[in-house]
């Protein structure tokens, strides 16, 4: 290799910056990649693909290099294979390695393919002892890096690991440029006569190693923020969707007792849809279900109710056809069922009745009512007035519930609106975005029908007993 100017040297070196950010950025923007790279226990597949994807636009670089004149700065093997190595082990850097001298070899630069694997190998046996976090978490800010370790080791001597890589990285980058200063022609790397020079070129190795990885290891924080979320938000809709009175299973528990012995077969109605619901509720389902099965499960709640009370609870529903396939949030409907029946018709010595409607409205929202002709809702005048005094007042927790689970999973679409008149009666509306059908869970079924086959042989037997 013919001498190479310091200016154009410097050059190089600023050139190979931009190179593996662009590089980087491409391969970040690829969901196959991101996810390979993100997987927490990555196959040998994965990892040879990665490598794959890695070194494509980098071999061609290397080709680049060899064909065109004074293009120094396409060709990153040295740093390739070593990111390779810390990120994927040491046969897939090995691979890689080869992949990257290939073009080197067929322009007679023989030692390229034994450099990139001694490089492979030792970036592969580093990562087997450094903890994933110090390498993801490597910085190409080198005076930052060494301060850190100053500033450490004052207060705690140790050996960081970081920095223990960042001294790794440009010793072998001296080692190769020792390399090509005896073999210019077998192997291609910057070397300088000039100290200074050879300096900026060791201590840019690490920077363009780390570069790569400051831009991925922003996607896996990301990824990770992503998924602490996602768990959030699941654990939260899930608290919110199995959250039931309990006083409404002791007492369906309690009509239950009362009635096997008078009226065995309407018990056993009963016990089948109290396991309906406990179904619905126990089993993992999506967050959103198709609103007709919202309300069979509805159906199986009034049913338990109207038994309880009698000929003073009365159910009206007004569903438009075009509502049922829409996709609602599951568990909605039943904590304004229990509100009105609890706040608006138990106080009622008559009872009351129930309505439930639903419509697609003109801006194309799903409009779900449920009205109550109870006692409604009584407004102290030095309270907030509007829909919030009456959430605040009547709703309890089954409105916050109901407020909580739209704001979470629809955001400034849905809302939610409460109109009350003192002894006369309160309605909740609902708005939400029309979403299309999709698929949700059936886990846990089978379990809870054995429980129900269990309870009707319950049943059986002691209604047997009593004849």
């Amino acid at each position: 290799m013919a001498h190479i100017s310091q200016s154009l040297i410097l050059i190089t070196l600023l050139v190979e910056l931009g190179v593996a950010a662009a590089v980087s950025s491409s391969l970040a923007r690829s969901k196959r990649f991101k996810d390979a790279l993100l997987a927490p226990r990555r196959s040998s597949r994965q990892k040879f693909v990665l490598a794959a994807m890695i070194c494509a636009p980098l071999v061609l670089g290397v080709l680049v290099r060899v064909k065109v004149p004074n293009f120094l700065a396409a060709d990153l093997s040295f740093e390739t294979t070593f990111l390779l190595g810390i990120l994927l082990g040491p046969v897939a850097a090995m691979a890689g390695g080869t992949a990257l001298a290939i073009p080197a070899l067929l322009h007679q630069e023989y030692w390229a393919l034994p450099v990139n694997l001694i490089v492979a190998a030792v970036a592969g046996t580093f990562a087997r002892f450094a903890d994933p976090e110090d390498v993801w978490s490597f910085s190409p800010m080198i005076d930052l890096s060494i301060y850190r370790w100053i500033r450490r080791n004052l207060e705690r001597p140790h050996l960081d690991r970081q920095v223990l890589l960042l001294v790794v990285i440009a010793a072998m980058q001296f080692c190769a440029s020792v390399v090509s200063w005896f073999n210019p022609r077998r192997y291609f790397s910057l070397h300088s006569n000039e100290w200074w020079v050879e300096l900026l070129i060791c201590a840019n190795a690490p920077v363009v190693v780390g570069i790569p990885l400051k831009i991925w290891n922003a996607i896996r924080v990301e990824r990770q923020l992503e998924e602490q979320g996602r768990l959030l938000l699941e654990a939260r809709l899930d608290a919110l969707q199995r959250q039931i009175n309990p006083h409404f299973l002791f007492n369906t528990l309690n009509s239950i007792t009362s009635l096997v012995r008078s009226q065995p077969e309407l018990a056993r109605e009963m016990i089948v849809k109290l396991a309906n619901i406990l179904r619905v509720l126990l089993k993992d389902r999506e967050a959103f279900v198709p609103f007709r099965e919202e309300l069979a499960f509805t159906d199986d709640y009034l049913d338990i109710e109207v038994v309880r009370f009698g000929a003073k609870l009365r159910v009206v529903k007004e569903i438009a056809p075009e509502t049922l396939d829409v996709m609602v949030p599951g568990m909605l409907l039943q904590p304004l069922i229990e509100n009105s029946i609890k706040h608006g018709l138990e106080p009622r010595i008559s009872g009351g009745t129930i309505t439930i409607h639903s419509r697609i409205d003109e801006d194309g929202l799903l409009v779900i009512e449920v009205e109550d002709d109870g006692v409604g809702i009584s407004i102290e005048r030095n309270e907030v007035s509007g829909a919030e005094s009456l959430v605040r007042q009547g709703a309890g927790i089954g409105m916050k519930n109901v407020r909580e689970r739209l704001e979470v999973q629809y955001g400034s679409p849905a809302s939610v609106e409460v109109n009350s008149r003192p002894g006369r009666g309160t309605k909740v509306t609902l708005r939400m975005p029309v979403l299309e059908p999709t698929v949700w869970s059936e886990s846990g079924r089978h379990m809870l029908e054995l429980a129900v086959s269990a309870m009707d042989d319950v049943i059986s037997r002691t209604t047997r007993t009593r004849a």
